[in-house]
């Protein structure tokens, strides 16, 4: 039986899908024209150019750092932004949001979505209910990220820029959309980090005038701060949907190809104990042994001690049984 020719693209709906494309840049509830506009458009898994162009041009402004030159105070924050974001991501996006590990107050539960949401990857309802569907559907058809399904390429970047993964399952985070200003936070998701960016550039120029000798200026300090940090970080972070499906060792046998990776998990604060986590995702600890270095756990240790959050999570005494070694 031959294959139907694909339909011709209406010039009005190709335009009005790249409008909604821009729209949601901005507005992540706006409608999806690339979708519900242009009903030719099946395939969910390419990669939506329109929409990656502010991804791209985040990483083509890294090149800005021959022009703008270095200096320590810029490294110092580029790297205490990145500390503060990773752990907002793994300890809050994750281990909190994802997998309900601990509890906490509602001003700290917000204060932690924002912080996360500042790391340009999305609002904290929309990561959580992709990871909830990855774990559902570990390296099967159904996973948005599978390296095993997808490549190492898709399941690196190019699921983040496909229509299918720009939408939000509500159905898998219940517990979290009766919180309104999380909806907020995930519908514009822009707004925090163009504020960061800003009071980025605010902090250099001020010191560029009142303490020269430092070395540093607006362009400067947006660059290394806000631009290179948030690089790596996304890439960092996102290591653990690649590499530590591909690279490292698998302790408990589980049905998918999660791995423990120990240079990934210095990278990413813990995460990179991914076949720990894959076993038994209901800990707030994933260096499940001494040695196994976990600073998202220490962390969250220190603000239990405070008050700041509390119930975390162990690690049952079963789970060591059904290790290999």
């Amino acid at each position: 039986m031959p294959t139907p020719r694909a339909l011709p693209r209406d010039p009005i709906v190709t335009r009005t899908a790249g409008w909604h494309s821009i729209r949601r840049w901005f507005d992540t509830g706006a409608p999806d024209g690339s979708i519900e506009a242009c009903p030719e458009h099946v395939d969910g898994e390419r990669i939506d150019w329109l929409r990656a162009l502010p991804f791209i041009g985040m990483h083509l402004a890294c090149l800005a750092v021959f022009q703008v030159g270095v200096s320590g105070v810029a490294l110092a924050v580029a790297l205490g932004l990145y500390a503060v974001r990773m752990f907002a991501l793994t300890a809050f996006y994750h281990r909190y949001f994802s997998h309900r590990t601990f509890r906490t107050s509602r001003a700290v539960q917000f204060l932690g979505a924002l912080v996360g949401a500042s790391c340009v990857q999305r609002g904290p309802l929309w990561w959580a209910a992709h990871h909830r569907n990855h774990h559902r559907h570990a390296d099967t058809g159904l996973d948005p990220h599978s390296p095993r399904v997808h490549g190492f390429v898709h399941s690196h970047v190019g699921w983040f820029l496909s229509p299918r993964g720009f939408r939000t399952d509500w159905a898998r985070i219940p517990d979290l959309v009766r919180y309104p200003e999380l909806r907020w936070l995930d519908r514009f998701d822009l707004l925090v980090p163009v504020v960061l960016a800003t009071l980025l550039y605010g902090l250099g120029a001020l010191l560029e005038r009142v303490a020269p000798q430092l070395g540093t200026d607006g362009p400067q300090m947006l660059v290394w701060g806000f631009f290179v940090s948030t690089t790596v970080l996304f890439h960092a972070t996102v290591t653990i949907n690649s590499l530590a499906h591909r690279f490292g060792t698998r302790r408990f046998d589980t049905r998918d190809d999660s791995r423990n990776n120990a240079w990934l998990a210095l990278l990413t604060f813990g995460e990179g104990w991914h076949n720990n986590h894959h076993f038994f995702p209901g800990s707030a600890r994933q260096g499940f042994r001494w040695w196994e270095l976990d600073v998202t756990w220490y962390g969250l240790r220190a603000l239990s001690l405070v008050g700041l959050v509390r119930d975390l999570k162990p690690v049952p005494a079963w789970v060591a049984g059904r290790a290999r070694r």
